[in-house]
């Protein structure tokens, strides 16, 4: 087996957790790029058993999204907040902390 295809396994069975997952997603939504949003969503999903486990509407929206940042790399929120609840989670924000002159 590769170290690629182990990091892989091991990525997918650490985001079977929620909190793992949750963790995962805030800080590629903090790296601002579509492709790893992309990505991230693909590995959280696999992590739960895949797309088909989910209802149609819930595909629907995946392939808004997924046809959104491939094309316009922009996120719609409103998407991506109803993929994530379909997802068991949920976008936070969090308050910054000043920086000192």
């Amino acid at each position: 087996m590769s170290i690629s295809a182990s990091y892989h396994e091991k990525l997918i069975e650490d985001l079977k957790d929620p909190l793992e997952a949750a963790a995962y997603i805030e800080v590629v939504l903090e790296e601002g790029d579509p492709k790893m949003l992309s990505k991230a969503l693909k590995n959280v999903i696999e992590a739960q058993g895949g797309i088909d486990k989910f209802s149609v509407q819930v595909k629907q929206v995946y392939d808004k999204l997924e046809q959104i940042l491939s094309e316009k790399e922009e996120i719609e929120f409103y998407c991506l907040n109803a993929l994530l609840d379909a997802l068991g989670l949920h976008l936070a924000v969090t308050v910054k902390l000043s920086q000192k002159p």
